[in-house]
Formats: C-alpha cells, sequence, structure tokens
C-alpha cells in the first residue's frame, strides 16, 4: 500500500475517533487544515464522503462508520506490534496510561510505584482520576481499575488488592457535639459528608449489610465531593459522619483523628482489578507494572 494511503486512513481514523479536526491533528502533529485538506483528498480519490461536518461537531458517515470499524481494529494491532517491538529492549520503557479514583492511588500505586520506578528509570506512568467507567479504548488508555465485579468479560483483569469495606467515621470533636449512631437508621439525624457520583449525578447512598439484609440509607449534610479523599479530609475536620474505605481511613484511626462506629453493619465489597483489553498485546513495560501491583495473600 503506497504511503500516501496509509497517511489518509491513519488521519481518518484518528478524526473518527476523536470526532475533532482539532484534537486529531493534535494527536498526529499537524495543524487542523492539514488534516482537512488529507481527509478532503482521501474522500475525493474514494468518490464518497466519509465525515460528516458542522460548524461544532464531527462525525462519520454510514460508510465511514464501516470504514472505520472494518480498518481501526487492524492499525490498532499494527500500531501495538510496533509498540511491542520498540520496548524489546535491554531497560523497558514507556508511558503507562491507567485511569483510577484517588482512593486506589493513594492505597494500592503510592506504596509500590516508588521502588517499581526506582528499577526501572525509563517506564513512565501517568495516572488518571476519573470516577465515571471510562472506555479505556476510546480514551486510549493503556489500562483502568475498577472494583472485580465490575470488569466486562471481554476484558483481562488482574488482581490488584484484598477485598474491602467501607467505614463510618468522624471526628472526635464531631462526637463531643452529638453521641454515635447506634443503627444507620440514625444517620439521618446527623450531619454527614456526602460523595456525588459522576455516572448517576446522584448522592450516594451509604450501603448496609446485617443479618443476610441489605439496605442503604441516604444521608444530609451541608458539604459534598465528587471524590473520596476529601470527604475524609471534611471527616477529619469536623464537618460531619463520613463514609469512606477503612483502608483509607486506618491511618487516621490508629492516630486517634477519626473514630469508627456501625462497624458490624459496613459490607465487604471484591477487591479491585487492573483491567485492559484482550485483543491487545501488552508492552513490556505494561506486563512488568500488572505483575508489580498484583495482589498476593
Amino acid at each position: 500500500m503506497p504511503r500516501d494511503q496509509i497517511n489518509e486512513i491513519t488521519a481518518f481514523l484518528a478524526v473518527a475517533r476523536e470526532r475533532s479536526f482539532t484534537k486529531a491533528a493534535a494527536q498526529l502533529g499537524v495543524t487542523p487544515s492539514a488534516l482537512s485538506h488529507t481527509i478532503k483528498g482521501f474522500e475525493d480519490r474514494l468518490g464518497m464522503r466519509l465525515l460528516a461536518r458542522t460548524t461544532r461537531n464531527v462525525a462519520t458517515t454510514d460508510v465511514g462508520a464501516r470504514l472505520a470499524r472494518s480498518l481501526g481494529p487492524h492499525f490498532e494491532q499494527i500500531q501495538a506490534e510496533i509498540d511491542a517491538v520498540s520496548a524489546m529492549r535491554d531497560k523497558p520503557a514507556g508511558t503507562i496510561r491507567i485511569t483510577c479514583i484517588d482512593y486506589v492511588i493513594d492505597t494500592i500505586f503510592r506504596p509500590r510505584l516508588l521502588p517499581f520506578l526506582a528499577q526501572y528509570p525509563d517506564i513512565k506512568v501517568e495516572l488518571d482520576v476519573d470516577y465515571g467507567f471510562t472506555n479505556i479504548v476510546e480514551q486510549r488508555f493503556d489500562a483502568g481499575v475498577r472494583l472485580g465485579e465490575s470488569v466486562s468479560k471481554d476484558m483481562i483483569a488482574v488482581r490488584i488488592g484484598p477485598d474491602w469495606r467501607f467505614a463510618v467515621v468522624g471526628s472526635p470533636a464531631y462526637f463531643e457535639r452529638r453521641s454515635a449512631p447506634e443503627t444507620p437508621q440514625e444517620l439521618t439525624n446527623h450531619a454527614c459528608v456526602n460523595i456525588r457520583l459522576s455516572t448517576a449525578g446522584t448522592l450516594y447512598a451509604w450501603e448496609f449489610k446485617k443479618d443476610g439484609r441489605e439496605f442503604s440509607v441516604r444521608v444530609d449534610g451541608q458539604i459534598a465531593f465528587n471524590s473520596i479523599v476529601p470527604v475524609l479530609h471534611a471527616a477529619v475536620d469536623g464537618h460531619g459522619l463520613a463514609y469512606v474505605p477503612q483502608e483509607l481511613a486506618r491511618p487516621y484511626l490508629e492516630r486517634g483523628e477519626l473514630k469508627e462506629v456501625l462497624a458490624d453493619w459496613c459490607p465487604y465489597f471484591q477487591g479491585y482489578h487492573l483491567y485492559y483489553p484482550n485483543r491487545r498485546q501488552a508492552s513490556p513495560a505494561f506486563a512488568l507494572l500488572a505483575e508489580a501491583l498484583r495482589y498476593r495473600t
């Protein structure tokens, strides 16, 4: 295949994936006008429109969508093989992009990354905090992190953390003002720190389980966040009770900065897993990181 045709297909797939000439041009290292010229030449050569353009959006036509579906996986595989070959050096190298939540960064990545990166100085790790169900293929991440029960069946999953549970915690100063709740239902009478889920757009209902019965309690308070670490800090500051991973709160509990209540009511959840597409060949750098993160009992 002539180089010009390869460049045209690569340009078209980038625009189809990003749905933006500006973003695709930045990714390819060319100007938007040059990219537009390449796409027009490709369409003229084929004699049909592949992209529908408006002042704000770019979308594939029916023909363009078919071409993207058929050619996209092949070009991704070619790129994966090139990356794998490029990484076959004495020292593994490359940038690994992973999407996860801040709790995972704090409790799983943070203690393991320092010795790993010291051992492999040519490897870079980029962690993107996102509480939504990110499509790691579309967003071009090497992997993501989710609870084991949430990982799609078409993904390879590596367990990187133990089963865990939430804890209801509050500061000593808060409990000087309010008596500790003895049942989850009493939380409705307490000031609580909420977290808003980006996936649903609603405040998270605290989950409890006892004697085989599972239920949720919607709490109220003056402050809310969209990630878990600020929720923990708000509890330490005395804003109210918080529902946070017990492992995240452990250092504060041990130092007496927080007190846990309702422990018998808080259920366990399946541990976190690193997941990635099963059709993508992992680079040596990524394989080393996955092994370093693997949870061992």
